[in-house]
């Protein structure tokens, strides 16, 4: 096994690297944060020739001058990279090391309790709906599920909100925080534990509700597919009842694509929710990456391409894992 994921590291290792060497000279080509950096002081009684001149001063200091070739740029950027792990200045002057690492401990605290919620509740669901399918229960599951699919996300997280902020209303006090991720001013720890559980309840409520619908329905398929096998007809012929020879046989097999769909759904742990982060205020990796762009922050948009890649790249890794631990067929 480990001769097999060292190999395959050393291939995402050459796939990170070529991305991100083409999503930088892209970037260094495409972008211009000087034009973005004069157009937001425009405002200002300068001449603008004078303010370009001075911005391209200040980004030539931050080793972000636009006029520099682009392989010169690369050259500097991915030795700093190396050498040093320093990926860079962002035009306003600030570390992309330091804002990153910032960003990445609030998205993982903002989709790590979603995440795991999610998974268990659509996987049981999911079985749930397969084991009484075409009667009640499983249609009310998966039409709420195929509803949700369908609701945009921005929407659904919208009208979470406002179901709290309806909630806080009825009641007279402020029981749930529909924005940011805590409170300035509180002390003491059980204080601060209450304050944060307010302010994580409505994101991750809204999360979970709005995105077991995926593991839901791919599960239920998958078990589906295996309810009426061989193997499970001769458990049955064994004395064990319908349930007993799905939860006993017919899980465990069709949990195999489940835990490879898991696998790539780790990354989001760590990747960031963009509408998540935008519509309830968590100044996270998604909504960062986003600003990046639109400021044409050429080192900070690098970064995140790159870890992307690197995401991906443990994703597949991981699911190259739970393949050979849940099917005993596989064998790294």
């Amino acid at each position: 096994m480990l001769k097999f994921l060292g190999l395959r590291a050393i291939r995402y290792a050459v796939m990170i690297f070529g991305v991100t060497t083409l999503s930088y000279l892209m970037a260094v080509s495409f972008f211009d944060p000087a034009l973005q950096m004069v157009e937001a002081s425009s405002g200002a009684e300068i001449d603008p020739e004078i303010s370009y001149q001075r911005v391209q001063e200040t980004l030539a200091r931050l080793k972000l001058d636009p006029d520099q070739n682009a392989l010169e740029r690369y050259g500097v950027w991915i030795r700093d990279v190396v050498t040093a792990w320093d990926w860079g200045r962002t035009p306003n002057g600030g570390r992309v090391n330091d804002e990153f690492g910032t960003r990445l401990w609030i998205s993982t605290q903002l989709t790590l309790a979603a995440t795991v919620l999610t998974f268990v509740i659509g996987v049981a669901l999911g079985v749930f709906s397969a084991a009484r399918q075409y009667r009640l229960g499983d249609r009310l599951t998966t039409g709420y599920s195929y509803l949700t699919m369908v609701l945009p996300t921005p929407v659904a997280f919208l009208l979470v909100q406002r179901l709290a902020i309806w909630f806080n209303e009825a009641t007279g006090t402020t029981t749930f925080y529909v924005a940011g991720f805590r409170s300035v001013g509180v002390d003491g720890f059980w204080n601060q534990a209450l304050d944060m559980a307010a302010h994580y309840a409505v994101p991750t409520f809204a999360m979970t509700v709005f995105g077991w619908a995926g593991m839901q329905i791919s599960q239920r398929q998958y078990l589906l597919d295996f309810v009426n096998s061989d193997f499970v007809r001769t458990a049955r012929a064994t004395g064990l009842t319908r349930n007993q020879a799905i939860l006993r046989h017919a899980l465990r097999v069709s949990f195999i694509p489940t835990a490879q769909s898991l696998a790539y759904t780790i990354p989001a742990l760590f990747t960031g929710t963009v509408f998540a982060e935008v519509v309830f205020n968590w100044d996270g990796l998604g909504s960062w990456s986003m600003r990046a762009l639109i400021s044409q922050d050429v080192n900070a948009t690098v970064a995140m391409t790159a870890y992307g890649c690197v995401i991906f790249a443990i994703g597949a890794l991981l699911a190259d894992v739970f393949t050979s631990i849940v099917d005993p067929r596989v064998r790294l």
